[in-house]
């Protein structure tokens, strides 16, 4: 008989197993990583030409289907006035954290009319990643987001720490500067639970398959497993907002 202790080892095992990558099925249900697909590239230049400078490469023409999906429903952004872009992640996803330097680089340059905002991913029930997203939530509330994420992907992903009890959360906190009575009064508040249910309803219309992905302007998805690349996911996130953009103008 597995004694208690073993079952929930087991259970977080299978939880962080569970959080990467994306299925090649239809099905809402994240699985395991799965090989990228080749990202799109140029032709290569003929033999004994001269090779183009940046400027004069056309840009790559991403696929609707191949490289991003359109959601069958749009779902609504937080700003109207401007291009949203979603990252959908979980603390505990080691891919999350490798992604986490490229969209903070891609970030520090975006145009005014475009907005990144973060989803936390939840699939366990109300479990772990339900907590790890409240870790985010209240963390925004109280204005240290910039300490404590970059904190817990560090504890989830290189020291190994679960987060799974509050007072193990709580630390997390209060090693990153914030008073222990600030984050008891907001770790369960009515705000961060209400955030934290808004946050699951949007994943699941975003129909993500596993983290990280980006949603842009809740109606396209990308994948790194679509796009080819963890930094190709970025691409077409540009590609994209341009397109939006220029759709704008026309309209």
């Amino acid at each position: 008989m597995i004694k208690p202790a073993n079952r929930l080892f087991l259970l977080l095992c299978f939880v962080f197993a569970l959080g990467c990558g994306e299925s090649t099925s239809g099905s809402a249900t994240p699985q395991a990583a799965l090989p990228a697909q080749s990202a799109p590239t140029q032709p290569a230049p003929a033999e004994n030409s001269t090779s183009p400078s940046v400027d004069d490469v056309a840009p790559v023409a991403y696929v609707e289907g191949t490289h991003y999906e359109r959601l069958p429903q749009p779902v609504p952004t937080a700003d109207k006035d401007r291009i949203e872009v979603a990252e959908v992640f979980w603390y505990g996803c080691s891919h999350c954290y490798d992604f986490e330097p490229l969209v903070a680089a891609w970030s520090a340059s975006l145009p005014a009319d475009v907005a990144l905002v973060k989803n936390p991913a939840m699939w366990d029930n109300q479990g772990i990643m339900e907590t790890h997203a409240r870790i985010y939530y209240t963390a925004k509330v109280l204005g240290v987001e910039d300490r404590v994420s970059p904190a817990a992907f560090r504890a989830l992903n290189i020291d190994h720490q679960p987060l799974r009890s509050e007072g193990d959360i709580a630390r997390l906190f209060t090693d990153n500067g914030v008073a222990l009575e600030d984050f008891e009064r907001t770790f369960n508040s009515f705000g961060v639970t209400s955030s934290v249910r808004q946050a699951e309803s949007r994943q699941r219309s975003y129909r993500v398959q596993g983290t990280p992905e980006l949603v842009v302007n809740g109606t396209y998805r990308i994948s790194a497993r679509m796009a080819g690349s963890q930094g190709a996911m970025l691409k077409v996130a540009d590609y994209l907002v341009a397109k939006i953009r220029s759709e704008k103008t026309e309209s």
